[in-house]
């Protein structure tokens, strides 16, 4: 009778689709940023702006979490899906101060390729942390998660081979360095999102 009594807040899978939305949104920033490097002040900005609403969002969860006292996931797969999320856009925002930092005016069809399959990861995500509601749609979150999977397994293909030409073509060292980094951290960007990918699928075969 009391535990029917007590309240079970259903605003957290609005969190998770708010912050869901805007790491695609950060992501399809940084790969525009990406591909229109006359205007990576601009693109910057935005995609530091898209963070900081996201941090807005995941404070709010983790304050909404401390103040509720039946939740509609176990306590530690909402803090671990909230915070990898955020993780997510933190290490975007890490490619564009990158990018500044170093003074790069133009990167390689490779970095591009990265911020699209970062773009990929997002989408997938988003749809995943989108159905989470309703673990009727277990087998489609499942598989969606599996797709994160192997697009993170794409990025590691690529982020290899752009390093194998990178150490073999480049006669600048400086520019090495700095391509180098983010090759690394465009890929990290793919390494948090399957992070994402195995929380959700943690929570779906716990919870279905």
């Amino acid at each position: 009778m009391f535990g029917r009594l007590m309240p079970k807040e259903g605003r957290f899978f609005d969190y998770f689709n708010d912050h869901a939305a805007l790491v695609l949104e950060g992501a399809q920033e940084l790969n525009a940023f990406m591909s229109d490097m006359s205007n990576r002040e601009a693109h910057a900005q935005n995609v530091a702006f898209i963070e900081k609403k996201a941090d807005k969002i995941t404070h709010e969860t983790i304050h909404l979490l401390h103040q509720t006292f039946v939740t509609p996931l176990d306590r530690e797969d909402i803090h671990k899906l909230i915070s990898n999320m955020d993780d997510i856009l933190d290490l975007m925002e890490d490619v564009a101060e990158c990018v500044m930092l170093y003074d790069v005016r133009e990167v390689t069809d490779a970095a591009r390729k990265l911020s699209e399959i970062c773009v990929s990861c997002a989408e997938k995500v988003k749809q995943a942390v989108g159905m989470l509601s309703n673990l009727d749609n277990s087998a489609a979150i499942l598989k969606i998660c599996s797709e994160i999977d192997q697009l993170e397994s794409e990025a590691d293909r690529v982020m290899r081979s752009a390093m194998s030409k990178l150490f073999r073509d480049e006669p600048d060292t400086r520019q090495l360095i700095k391509l180098k980094a983010i090759y690394e951290l465009l890929e990290s960007v793919t390494d948090r999102a399957e992070d994402t990918a195995n929380v959700i699928e943690g929570i779906v075969l716990e919870n279905a």
